[in-house]
């Protein structure tokens, strides 16, 4: 796991508004996450508890909890090109809307009231009405959880940096890649932009 930096300190300082911040937890589906999944992260099934327990701190703070999953078209049509193989004809792709692969993991569950949003390209941001919701919602501090970081997390997180949200976390422990090294990487990258990356421990003290 990588260390705190500069960075990351200045992002981190005290006085988060917790009624005004979003923890936006991105692609925690079976596909994913289940050993054997035809997309799954080899680092995934490592952070649920720590993915579970970020939504449970989120409730209990005041905090918006929002779901965002990745679903296609049965047919692969709205899947991005250099994954089009993984739908060929006749066959079930990945994440394809209403089946056992699109469903969250096992333990995460959105509650009544809980925004659930549905993606089709890295970015929670793209293409999906993320940021009308967030800024209908006074949200001035955006928090990312789940899979994976050099894709779906490092795309979310850097959109938020790039509309300007005050701060902008990934919580360092409840994201993951295919590897350590991979994650690793990714996180300091992350702190290099100011993107505040701390462990879930550390973000339920602020």
């Amino acid at each position: 796991m990588a260390t705190n930096n500069g960075a990351e300190s200045n992002a981190l300082k005290p006085g988060l508004d917790w009624k005004r911040s979003a923890l936006i937890v991105v692609d925690m589906q079976n596909d994913f996450i289940q050993p054997g999944g035809p997309l799954h992260v080899a680092g995934g099934t490592a952070v649920v508890a720590e993915v579970k327990r970020a939504v449970s701190i989120a409730r209990d703070k005041g905090a918006h909890v929002i779901w965002v999953v990745r679903e296609h078209d049965v047919n692969g049509r709205d899947v991005e090109l250099f994954r089009a193989h993984l739908y060929p004809d006749g066959q079930i792709g990945p994440t394809v809307k209403g089946t056992y692969g699109s469903q969250l993991v096992e333990g995460l569950e959105p509650k009544s009231g809980e925004i659930f949003l549905v993606k089709s390209r890295f970015s929670a941001f793209f293409a999906t009405n993320l940021d009308l919701i967030l800024r209908r919602l006074d949200v001035n501090s955006v928090v990312v959880a789940g899979v994976q970081t050099p894709n779906c997390i490092r795309a979310t997180a850097f959109d938020a940096l790039a509309l300007d949200y005050r701060k902008v976390m990934v919580l360092a422990d409840a994201t993951a890649a295919a590897s350590a090294s991979v994650h690793d990487a990714n996180i300091f990258d992350l702190r290099n932009v100011g993107i505040a990356t701390p462990t879930v421990e550390e973000w339920s003290a602020l």
